[in-house]
């Protein structure tokens, strides 16, 4: 029997068709509450034969540790960047993952989160609940410049929406769909620089590498507009934390939207929890009941197939 380690809570607290399909295979099967920390996956490495994951830390040393007995390292979501890649893919250890399974879900998050900042909807609402008929003004999102940074499936999304919205749309990604940009008047900046000051939103798409690493930083916001909004549905270490609490105590920008932190799930104290207009969420931004089926369906499906001997889905890595 197979021993299978599960620890995305989005699979496991969503109902649906993804527990049968799971169940069904005759598994065993162990839950854990993720994103795990190295320290624990460490703890558990050696007695697994697949690792249906989230978010966790599957470091060169814990895949080390569960050899000779992981066969499979099957990825809930898109992002790798907690997967030691390499060292999976010379270990032979084929990594499944779920490419176009939330790029509608998360690119709706995102304009939840713009229109938050720019209505003041939390604020207002947390006013009324406490009896308060404060009335503040906010902003249209008609006639503002939209910076996507990323155009890979969330960011297209982003900005189809952002059309429709009737804002300007300017777009960096170093793989350029000239097509996708024609059909929905994206304006192409040759770099992340030419884009930030001219923006007044600026929204981060792209994958977490060591190029994307705080791309937005204390020289970058700088350059932007007092009244620029960021918004980051992707990863938080996108974005220099210590620098964007500064920026937002000073009132260098206007605010931050974000559904992902640099240390998940956060300290109580964490700096950006005390900053002025900022809007947080806790990493929700693709948990929708829709697409928690298609990504636990997708993820589930492909480590069957791999622990089958079978092709993948979608697979992340190649040997």
């Amino acid at each position: 029997m197979s021993r299978i380690l599960l620890t995305t809570t989005s699979f496991q607290d969503t109902p649906g068709d993804h527990h049968r399909l799971l169940e069904s295979q005759g598994f065993e099967i162990v839950r854990e509450r993720g994103p795990l920390p190295e320290a624990r996956m460490l703890e558990l490495a050696g007695d697994f034969d697949a690792f249906l994951c989230g978010d966790d830390a599957i470091t060169r040393a814990v895949i080390e540790k569960s050899l000779p007995r992981l066969k499979v390292i099957s990825k809930y979501g898109i992002g790798l960047d907690k997967i030691d890649v390499q060292a999976a893919t010379e270990k032979k250890i084929p990594i499944g993952f779920c490419p176009g399974v939330n790029h509608t879900t998360v690119a709706e998050h995102t304009f939840g989160l713009l229109l938050a900042l720019y209505r003041h909807i939390v604020t207002e609402c947390n006013h009324v609940k406490k009896g308060e008929w404060k009335r503040l003004t906010g902003h249209e999102l008609m006639g503002k410049t939209i910076a996507v940074v990323g155009l890979g499936r969330i960011g297209k999304e982003v900005a189809i929406r952002a059309r429709a919205f009737g804002m300007k749309v300017i777009g960096f990604d170093i793989y350029w769909d000239e097509a996708f940009a024609a059909e929905h008047q994206v304006e192409r900046a040759a770099a992340v620089d030419d884009l930030i000051p001219v923006a007044d939103i600026i929204s981060l798409h792209t994958n977490l590498s060591p190029e994307t690493r705080n791309l937005i930083n204390a020289a970058r916001l700088k350059t932007m507009k007092s009244e620029a909004v960021v918004l980051n549905c992707a990863r938080g270490e996108l974005v220099d934390t210590a620098a964007m609490v500064d920026a937002l105590h000073s009132g260098e920008i206007a605010g931050y939207g974000c559904d992902v932190l640099d240390s998940e799930p956060p300290p109580a104290d964490h700096p950006l929890f005390s900053t002025p207009n900022t809007v947080i969420t806790p990493h929700i931004g693709s948990r929708t009941y829709e697409s928690v089926l298609r990504q636990a369906t997708m993820a589930t499906q492909n480590m069957i197939n791999l622990l089958n001997g079978e092709p993948a889905l979608a697979q992340a890595n190649k040997f």
